[in-house]
């Protein structure tokens, strides 16, 4: 059992033991008349009787842990949604950011991926689909390369193929590219959608690619986004694949909050 989990069932434990305490104290038809108040009564004995509870209504357990674990959920979606309104030039205008979709629709989809997690190459294709059975999708690419040197490379060549206007074709064919995603990889890609491959290589050279990236990496840790894909839609943030029905709920909810 992790450490979290840990803290989360003593917290539990002793707000349960609280609880029945004074619910032990304040019931008067617990207990026989002949009793001592709850005050005098022994601590072993009082432990004994809280423990027979919780061992006869295990569900009091899983509720409390459900409505901790729902309050925290919720603590953590406020923090979140302070970041987003907070840092909004940042994570839906960053001109380093490719574009697709409709540049000016009135609802943006942002995505963190890595061209190497499988998932995000799943989930490519519902993004695509989403844009294309909603004409008013904006959506925002942050290069998110976590998952090694292979990645971090692919990240600048994307962003260098956006300063040939071939970001969107580049992208799709890294997506669907078979296997890890390293130089040769990239290369082969970039030649197949027709770009300057000498150019890239001059352009992936340039520092500000390299600051796109680590902005995308501290507003990723900033969002609580550490894995791949990673959402944003509206004020909501989404992490892990999702199917189409999820993303389009998402977008609905985001375009009624306008």
């Amino acid at each position: 059992m992790n450490r979290r989990l840990i803290v989360g069932w003593t917290g539990v434990t002793v707000v349960l033991l609280g609880a029945v305490g004074i619910w032990f104290a304040l019931d008067p038809g617990f207990r026989a008349p002949q009793e001592p108040p709850a005050a005098e009564v022994p601590a072993d004995d009082f432990e004994r009787r809280i423990r027979a509870y919780l061992l006869d209504n295990p569900e009091v357990i899983v509720a409390a842990m459900q409505r901790l674990d729902a309050r925290r959920r919720a603590a953590a979606q406020d923090e979140v949604g302070g970041v987003i309104a907070a840092r909004a030039d940042e994570l839906f205008r960053d001109a380093a950011s490719p574009v697709g979709g409709n540049p000016q629709g009135d609802v943006t989809l942002v995505e963190f991926f890595d061209y190497n997690c499988p998932y995000c190459r799943q989930v490519a294709a519902v993004v695509a689909e989403a844009a294309a059975a909603d004409g008013q999708l904006r959506i925002v690419y942050k290069e998110f390369p976590i998952l090694g040197p292979n990645s971090m490379f692919a990240a600048k060549a994307a962003l260098a193929a956006h300063r040939q206007e071939r970001y969107a074709t580049f992208h799709q064919a890294l997506m669907q590219a078979r296997g890890t995603v390293n130089e040769e990889a990239v290369f082969a890609a970039a030649s197949k959608v027709g770009l300057d491959t000498e150019r890239l290589k001059a352009d992936m050279q340039h520092a500000d690619l390299q600051a796109a990236i680590d902005r995308n990496l501290a507003l990723a840790a900033a969002l609580r986004i550490n894995g791949t894909p990673g959402f944003v839609i509206g004020s909501e943030t989404l992490r892990g694949a999702a199917d189409l029905k999820t993303l389009q709920a998402l977008i609905r909810k985001a375009r009624e909050a306008r």
